[in-house]
């Protein structure tokens, strides 16, 4: 079976996994339409995926926006910027489609279905804020937050309970003392549109490779891939 069609056979599937029937199903398909099939199946689908994603984007921070607002009117606006970027960084959306397995729905190109994991976190974030935008569409704002705090107010709650662990300050306090020298961090590359970007950066420690992440920005990018090495090399916080 052709995969667009295939897509197509499983919309009842994914509707029962995030609880919502689509009025229109072209929305719900096109949020699994990766840019990587479009550049190899151009004769069957036209669109893919990427300004559901910026518009979902939107929808996602005013939604957690509006939940940090109104259940935490003690929280000085500082620290809810903070708390909300926690909450739709993209470590989290991952965290969200994987929850619902989604991933293997996606309609990927043959390139990137060989890719062998490279991007594929960028893929599931991506997802899950093209799926936010797709809702709103088809259903308006109040069935995109049904989705999205009948589903993961669980997870958020997790978020926001654990402190954020310094990894980079970790590993760099581990290198000076074990080998007299900082850990050097790598730009690997660079993925999604201008307003979603996602790197990948490794990190180095005496000239071998313990650790990769990914993130929207190379700040959060190199927390991914120190806190990759720090499990690698058994560095536990105190």
């Amino acid at each position: 079976m052709e995969l667009h069609h295939k897509l197509q056979h499983d919309i009842p599937d994914i509707e029962e996994k995030i609880g919502y029937v689509f009025r229109d199903k072209m929305l719900l398909t096109l949020a699994f339409v990766h840019r990587s099939f479009i550049n190899e199946n151009r004769e069957f689908i036209q669109r893919h995926n990427e300004r559901l994603e910026f518009l979902g984007d939107s929808v996602l921070g005013l939604l957690v926006a509006e939940h940090l607002y109104c259940h935490l009117p003690d929280v000085p606006e500082g620290e809810l910027s903070y708390l909300r970027s926690r909450l739709v960084e993209a470590s989290s959306c991952i965290s969200y489609a994987l929850k619902l397995s989604l991933g293997s729905y996606v309609l990927l190109g043959k390139g990137e279905r060989m890719n062998d994991g490279r991007g594929r976190d960028s893929i599931l974030s991506d997802l899950f804020e093209a799926l936010i935008g797709a809702i709103y569409l088809d259903g308006g704002i109040a069935a995109a937050k049904e989705f999205l705090f009948k589903h993961f107010d669980t997870e958020m709650q997790d978020i926001l309970s654990r402190p954020e662990q310094n990894w980079k300050a970790l590993l760099q306090d581990y290198a000076q003392r074990r080998y007299q020298q900082a850990p050097l961090y790598q730009v690997i590359q660079e993925s999604g549109p201008d307003h979603s970007k996602l790197f990948e950066i490794s990190v180095t420690i005496n000239d071998e490779e313990w650790g990769r992440g990914t993130g929207p920005s190379k700040k959060e990018a190199q927390q991914a891939a120190a806190a990759d090495a720090a499990k690698r090399l058994n560095i536990n916080p105190s």
